[in-house]
C-alpha cells in the first residue's frame, strides 16, 4: 500500500513529516510499508540522487501510533537532534483517548517501566527505566466514559503513554496490548513537535491534526 506523505518542513538537513496511524517508523521482518524506506524514495526522486540516500532516524512512533516526526537528512544533524533528545530539548506532545474511571483533570505520572521478553512493558516500584509525563483533561464524553487529554511527555520509553494510563485504570481507547481486545484503532497522536533547528538554533515547532472516527466523540476537533 502506498500511502502520501504529509509533509510539514523540509531543508538541507531535517525531514518533518507526519506519520499514518499503523504504519512503521522504519522497516522490521514484516517487510510492511515503512517510513524511513519511503521517505528516503522521496529523497531519491526529487532531487535526483544517484546511489543510496542517507536519512537518520533519530526517534520513533509506535506501528499504531501517528503523528508527527522529524528525520535528519545529514549526519551532523542526526548527531545534534539525537543529543537533544538525551538532554531532553526536543519536546513531544500527545492527543490521547482514555477511558475515563474517574480521571483527575491534570496529574503527573512517575514510575518505573521494565520491558519484558515479549516486549510487554510493565510499571514497577523501582526496577526499570524512569518515565514521567503528565496530562490535562481537555473534554470528557460522560455518554462513552472516555476523556480526551493532552500529554506532555517528559521522557520517552517504550509504550510509556500506554502503560502508565492503563496500569492507573485508564487505559487508551483501542488500546490492544493494554487495554480491550476491541479491533478498534489505538487514539493517540503525536500532534506536536518542537526542538532547536540543528545549525541554526532557531526553535521549530510543528503540530499536527488527528483525524478518524473516534475523534469525532469530542468537539475539540
Amino acid at each position: 500500500m502506498k500511502y502520501k506523505l504529509e509533509i510539514l518542513y523540509e531543508d538541507n538537513h531535517l525531514l518533518v513529516v507526519v506519520k499514518p496511524a499503523n504504519v512503521l517508523s522504519q522497516g522490521d521482518a514484516t517487510k510492511d510499508v515503512d517510513m524511513l524506506t519511503m521517505l528516503k524514495a522521496y529523497i531519491k526522486e526529487k532531487y535526483n540522487k544517484p546511489g543510496n540516500v542517507y536519512l537518520g532516524l533519530v526517534h520513533r512512533l509506535d506501528r499504531p501510533v501517528g503523528g508527527v516526526m522529524v528525520f535528519a537528512r545529514s549526519s551532523k544533524a542526526a548527531s545534534r537532534l539525537s543529543n537533544d533528545i538525551r538532554v531532553g530539548n526536543l519536546h513531544k506532545k500527545y492527543y490521547a483517548i482514555v477511558n475515563d474511571n474517574g480521571l483527575k483533570d491534570e496529574d503527573t505520572f512517575i514510575d518505573c517501566l521494565e520491558k519484558t521478553d515479549n516486549g510487554t512493558v510493565v510499571s514497577t516500584k523501582e526496577k526499570g527505566k524512569y518515565a514521567e509525563l503528565s496530562y490535562r483533561v481537555l473534554e470528557r464524553n460522560k455518554d462513552k466514559n472516555l476523556a480526551l487529554v493532552d500529554i506532555d511527555l517528559k521522557t520517552g520509553r517504550h509504550h510509556q503513554i500506554r502503560v502508565q494510563f492503563a496500569s492507573r485504570g485508564h487505559a487508551l481507547y483501542g488500546d490492544q496490548r493494554y487495554g480491550e481486545l476491541n479491533n478498534k484503532q489505538i487514539a493517540l497522536f503525536a500532534y506536536s513537535l518542537e526542538f532547536p533547528h540543528p545549525t541554526t538554533k532557531e526553535l521549530l515547532k510543528f503540530t499536527a491534526k488527528p483525524n478518524g472516527e473516534v475523534w469525532n466523540y469530542f468537539n475539540t476537533f
